[in-house]
């Protein structure tokens, strides 16, 4: 086949292309320009985004022996990321600006000028297996697994996608590095939002923002409790960083429970007031199957790295709701859920959807 790899600049998109050439297919490596200005994004080894990973990458196509090319794709990436990332905490909810990468730009703009091209597949360093089944599963690795990510992509996306990574862990992916002679082989992982170049994404929002005060107020008596400069600066579940004027009454601490951008109001109250039981989600994609017609038994992700546990996931007209089988503290509206079920072979990808409530 003929296919085009995907190269971030780091050792699991290196090793990914190298593998795909290894395994007989005719590979070109491309490496997306997704700033602007890429002396704006993150310097040092974070493994996306810099000028110092494009250089990274091209000297890993260089050594794997295949054509290189860099795309440019910064106004793409500004609309459908980083806009959205900024619209979306504007309006009290928390994006995974990863996950609407994969979506947005990897597998549907890229994809669909690799195909216009004339390239099968696209092949990416992601941590996930995708079986002759066509079915989407966890990676090897649980630690890397990176399949709660790759939830948003459709069946038709999945059989023109190669994850050649999904059944190594990750110290074998660099040992491999090493044995193929990549310098990237000891590349650190990228852990932070490659657009927020100080890691700082507080001040970020509030440069694009602006400063808008208003009140956070106790969930439990309806007092104002403290000020904020913008609401956008709080997630659910936070508890550091709240600035409280006063102390609850019984001295325990408070947790950012909900935030109200029409009455520009932060909530917060104890703890047990985060758990919820029951989820609901819009614009559901079902990568393993088609729409089913009754409710499902399966496990659910509620974000990037988080617990899974049991539910009933039913669809409800446009969207779905998933009963949660034991409480589940932190869940943030603009999240994802993703449902999988348990397979001998790897707990396989149902679907996915936006949560909103």
């Amino acid at each position: 086949m003929r296919v085009l790899a995907a190269m971030s600049g780091g050792v699991d998109s290196a090793v990914a292309a190298a593998r795909a050439v290894a395994a007989g297919h005719d590979v070109t490596g491309v490496h997306l320009a997704l700033a602007r200005n890429p002396q704006t994004y993150r310097t040092g080894a974070r493994g996306c985004c810099t000028l110092e990973d494009s250089r990274d990458a091209r000297r890993a196509a260089d050594v794997i022996g295949i054509p290189f090319y860099v795309w440019d794709m910064a106004e793409r990436f500004q609309a459908d990321v980083v806009d959205d990332f900024v619209a979306e905490y504007a309006a009290g909810r928390t994006p995974n600006p990863c996950l609407r990468c994969n979506e947005k730009i990897k597998f549907a703009a890229v994809l669909d000028r690799a195909v216009a091209l004339g390239f099968d597949a696209v092949v990416t360093g992601h941590h996930a297996r995708l079986g002759a089944d066509g079915l989407l599963r966890r990676s090897v690795d649980l630690a890397k697994d990176q399949s709660y990510v790759l939830g948003v992509l459709t069946r038709e996306q999945l059989s023109r996608s190669m994850f050649p990574l999904g059944d190594s862990t990750k110290t074998q992916v660099r040992a491999e590095a090493t044995g193929r002679g990549l310098t990237v082989a000891d590349k650190p992982d990228s852990h932070d939002i490659c657009f927020v170049a100080d890691g700082d994404t507080r001040g970020f929002l509030a440069e694009r923002l602006g400063a808008t005060p208003g009140d956070v107020v106790d969930s439990s008596t309806g007092a104002v409790v403290g000020r904020h400069t913008g609401a956008y600066a709080y997630t659910v579940g936070q508890r550091r960083g709240l600035h409280l004027d006063r102390p609850a009454p019984d001295g325990r601490p408070r947790y950012v429970l909900s935030i109200t951008p029409k009455t520009n109001t932060v909530t917060v109250g104890p703890a047990e007031a985060l758990a919820v039981s029951q989820v609901r989600a819009q614009r559901p994609v079902w990568t393993g199957g088609p729409r089913p017609a009754d409710p499902i038994e399966c496990e659910v992700q509620l974000r990037a790295h988080g617990d899974v546990v049991p539910a009933t996931v039913a669809v409800t007209g446009d969207g779905l709701r998933a009963e949660l089988h034991r409480p589940v503290r932190g869940v943030a509206a603009g999240q994802a859920i993703v449902a999988y079920r348990p397979d001998p072979g790897g707990d396989v990808v149902l679907g996915s959807a936006t949560i909103a409530a």
